[in-house]
């Protein structure tokens, strides 16, 4: 789990460095295992690249980042075979849970060849990321099924903020598309100034350009190529979206409170953390720390929502069995 947040957190450094193309090449850098160091290396990895000139600045993130996720992704094999195994007395992992982590790594690692080939294509590197927080979603989930995270009894949710949870959990996820799609077309500062953008609470924008998936493959996406009004387009959205995110989750944190959940503080600090940080990137002019901590705030995030989500399905699955753990689940202390 720490490790899969490890490669979540360096691929978020990796891309916002403008590591992503460190290595024109894949799964080598410049055909080295490593990254070429010396100065024959590097005259002759420029010779063989010349339109990738090396900046070691850039490769060793990449290929770091590289490392861990392969590392990572044979943790995941040895889990799948552990469950396929069929070894639950010695607490392995369920075996759908373990196919859908092994599938999810393998695309991972498609999108990672593809994100270099395709010259950081925006559908690509935003799938990337995506697939990054599902797996580290999936490997949280795994946890917490097995119990190694632990879910007490009162830490579970009334049943009755299922549809809520599931709610919040698909704003945070399409955010995280959202973010994901503003890095990958360097579109976060677009908009200099917060509230408004340029001074305007409706700037002029290219809504139809700044979200057009279809688009192509260009020669390289590394700085963008779209046109500003695309890219306001684009960090507006963001920005509604985060309004949409704080609004749903904000309203969830409270019907917690309400029920008494120990789940409702930790989530309300995470939300404010997440939304302080979406401000010091435009009142700061997107500074490295704060740029990184906002990528791992929304794994965090994430994490919590997923967390609610499966406390509800718990304490469901306790009452269809007639087993009650919480009396606050029994109560009328939750409106609906």
């Amino acid at each position: 789990m720490l490790f899969a947040g490890a490669v979540v957190f360096l691929g978020a450094f990796t891309r916002l460095v403008d590591a992503g193309l460190g290595c024109p090449d894949w799964p080598g850098c410049y055909g080295h295992v490593l990254w070429p160091t010396s100065d024959a290396e590097i005259s002759l990895a420029e010779a063989a690249f010349p339109d990738a000139p090396v900046d070691l600045s850039k490769t060793w993130p990449e290929m770091v980042h590289r490392y861990f996720a392969a590392a990572l992704g044979l943790i995941i094999v040895a889990f799948t075979v552990w469950a396929l195994r069929g070894e639950r007395s010695r607490g392995a992992p369920p075996v759908v849970h373990a196919v859908a982590l092994l599938a999810m790594v393998v695309l991972q690692g498609a999108f990672g060849a593809w994100t270099v080939t395709l010259k950081l294509w925006p559908q690509v590197v935003t799938a990337h990321l995506l697939g990054g927080f599902t797996t580290l979603a999936l490997l949280w989930l795994l946890a917490l099924r097995a119990g190694a995270i632990g879910l007490p009894a009162v830490l579970r949710v009334p049943p009755a903020l299922r549809f809520h949870a599931g709610l919040a959990l698909l704003v945070v996820v399409v955010q995280i598309a959202l973010g994901g799609w503003v890095s990958s077309n360097y579109a976060a500062l677009a908009c200099p100034d917060l509230p408004t953008c340029h001074g305007d609470w409706l700037p002029a924008m290219d809504v139809a350009a700044g979200f057009n998936v279809a688009q192509q493959v260009g020669p390289n996406y590394l700085g963008g190529m779209l046109e500003n009004e695309a890219r306001v387009a684009i960090q507006v959205v963001h920005r509604l979206g985060a309004v949409v995110v704080a609004l749903i989750v904000g309203a969830l944190v409270l019907r917690l409170r309400r029920t008494n959940s120990p789940l409702a503080w930790p989530l309300a600090g995470i939300l404010v953390c997440q939304l302080a940080l979406g401000v010091v990137n435009v009142v700061w002019v997107l500074p490295l720390w704060s740029a990184t901590a906002h990528n791992a705030f929304g794994a965090i995030t994430l994490l919590a929502v997923v967390t609610v989500n499966y406390g509800a399905f718990a304490a469901r699955e306790s009452r269809a069995a007639g087993v009650v753990t919480n009396d606050s689940l029994t109560s009328n202390a939750l409106p609906v």
